[in-house]
């Protein structure tokens, strides 16, 4: 049976074998029960339809028993679908210019460094305690560190951008559950994927099917689309994200690289057909014109052989062995033409065919790689660095691909986020460090930062600042008269009413910490200065020729 360890909010079943339990079947691996049971209750609420979700994941109605495997029957169309998909994207990556393509955006979206981590957690607006912090910040370096993200942190980014998802296997010892996730471990996408079954009902009063129930797990399949038994896997014990991309009909996920399908194959193509038409118009040719007389059919084809043979003269230049060979016996459209000609006045001639005259012209092959580039949204200046070299200088010299190009990285990043989110969030839980409905209450805060390679975006935020203290400048002689302070603070410098209570709480703490610095100070200072010299100047003395001794002050009578 199953180990269950009590937390606060929450049970957990871990590693539940296949059998019949209290609530109808167990799967493998672990299971966080919500106390609130939110999700479930959404799932039963009556309508015909189940619960919008963007996994690109079909429903199945659930008929007969639960069981611990899962059984295709007769072939699943869906995983093999999903399983010839994968290996399509795959198999396009492998082009050249398709993996110059997503070298640039995997090097924008990950960034190496040896001083710092790849990502970091952000948690300046999470309302938690700062001992909670600590410990939220400690298990998410811990994720990194069993993800090995900053060593693999490019492959992994790169697998799911042509992958389209990812899947990695939380795995929890049996038994010492409080110490949460122990290892985490890649599945190939092409072997496993998510599936839903739904519970229906008949409606008394209309007829309809009401959706009564909805249950997920995920279907492991060492060979898909194969007629054999999967392993059912628990919803929690997966990691499970996907590129965001759904097909027209909004049932399938698909990569990044689903819309370059069409511009990689016109691609091919075109190359292709380059190469064999220089191959085959490249060289010169000679047409021999052999006057065959009247002889019969027969004999004319045979003095034409024995004339190809005498004459014909085919030396062959081996390059690994550097020998010279004699290919007589073998003809291609590569080589001279031989052609009969009976009487008609005009006896053996010789003549030569040109070679091909255009085939310097590439322009059909750049017009299939631009196309190519933008439907990878990589900016075309990227296909060819010697005509658009990369330059740094001021924002006025950033083209425009070069912005969207960032901001497209930017989402990647935003998407590709959820990988330690949700692994971050089943570890959370695990531990009892919080519970679910804590993590929905900091779940919009919780920030994962990247390291910043793109240089086009430091250069812009210094160009926005640099205008905005120029315009401060210009505005300074007039702060007090006709603007305020917090208006100028607003409307030039553009603070939040955040930023603004930051920088007064920043500058009264280094006033603080250094009183020389205070206007006040300074203030009193320089007054203190300036009657310290007034007082230390010794008044005039004045010499009487016949000093007279001081007479004392009469007393004055009282009234």
């Amino acid at each position: 049976m199953s180990d269950t360890q009590s937390t606060p909010g929450m049970a957990i079943d871990v590693e539940a074998p296949a059998g019949n339990a209290r609530n109808g079947f167990k799967l493998f691996g672990f299971e966080i029960k919500r106390a609130n049971k939110e999700k479930e209750r959404q799932a039963k609420l009556p309508s015909i339809v189940p619960p919008v979700d963007e996994d690109g994941v079909g429903y199945q109605t659930a008929a007969g028993a639960h069981f611990g495997s899962y059984i295709n029957i007769g072939g699943d169309n869906e995983s093999k679908d999903n399983f010839a998909l994968i290996r399509q994207y795959r198999s396009v990556a492998m082009h050249p210019e398709v993996d110059e393509a997503i070298d640039n955006i995997v090097n924008e979206a990950v960034t190496a460094s040896e001083d710092e981590s790849s990502v970091e957690l952000i948690l300046d607006e999470v309302k938690l305690g700062n001992p909670v912090k600590k410990k939220i910040q400690a298990e998410f370096d811990d994720i990194v560190s069993m993800l090995k993200f900053n060593e693999l942190g490019h492959d992994i980014f790169r697998r799911w951008y042509i992958d389209g998802r990812i899947y990695h296997h939380l795995i929890v010892e049996k038994g010492r559950e409080k110490e949460g996730i122990v290892d985490i471990r890649p599945i190939d996408a092409s072997k496993i994927r998510k599936v839903k079954q739904t519970k229906t009902k008949k409606d008394p009063e209309t007829g309809a099917k009401v959706i009564e129930e909805v249950k997920e797990f995920f279907v492991y399949q060492e060979k898909p689309g194969m007629n054999m038994a999967g392993v059912k896997l628990t919803q929690d014990s997966i990691s499970y994200v996907t590129s965001g991309l759904l097909d027209a009909d909004r049932r399938k996920v698909v990569s990044y690289l689903h819309t370059a399908l069409k511009a990689i194959n016109q691609l091919r193509m075109m190359e292709d057909s380059l190469v064999i038409y220089r191959l085959a118009r490249a060289p010169e040719r000679r047409i021999f014109y052999i006057d065959t007389g009247s002889l019969p059919r027969g004999k004319a084809e045979q003095y034409m052989k024995d004339i190809m043979a005498r004459y014909r003269n085919k030396i062959v230049y081996d390059a690994e062995t550097g020998n010279i060979k004699d290919e007589r016996k073998f003809q291609s459209l590569l080589e001279d033409f031989w052609l009969p000609r009976r009487e008609g006045g005009r006896g053996t001639e010789i003549e030569t065919l040109p070679g091909g005259e255009n085939l310097g012209q590439i322009d059909d092959i750049v017009y299939f790689q631009k196309a190519l580039y933008k439907a990878l949204k990589v900016p075309v200046g990227r296909l060819d660095p010697e005509a658009n070299p990369f330059t740094l200088g001021r924002s006025n010299e950033i083209s425009r691909d070069e912005l969207r190009f960032q901001k497209f990285i930017d989402r990647l990043r935003m998407r590709f986020s959820g990988l330690f989110l949700n692994i971050l969030k089943k570890q959370l839980i695990l531990k009892g460090i919080i519970v679910e409905e804590d993590w929905k209450d900091i779940e919009n805060n919780v920030v994962v930062n990247y390291i910043r390679d793109n240089y086009f975006s430091e250069l812009k935020e210094t160009e926005i600042w640099r205008e905005r203290l120029q315009s401060l400048e210009t505005i300074e002689n007039y702060v007090g008269t006709y603007f305020s302070k917090e208006w100028v603070q607003r409307n030039i410098l553009k603070f939040s009413d955040e930023d603004i209570d930051e920088m007064k709480k920043q500058m009264e703490e280094e006033s603080d910490d250094n009183p020389e610095d205070d206007p006040a100070y300074q203030q009193g200072y320089e007054a203190g200065k300036q009657e310290g010299e007034e007082s230390s100047t010794p008044p005039p003395v004045t010499i009487q020729a016949n000093p007279t001794p001081q007479e004392k002050p009469k007393p004055q009578p009282e009234q």
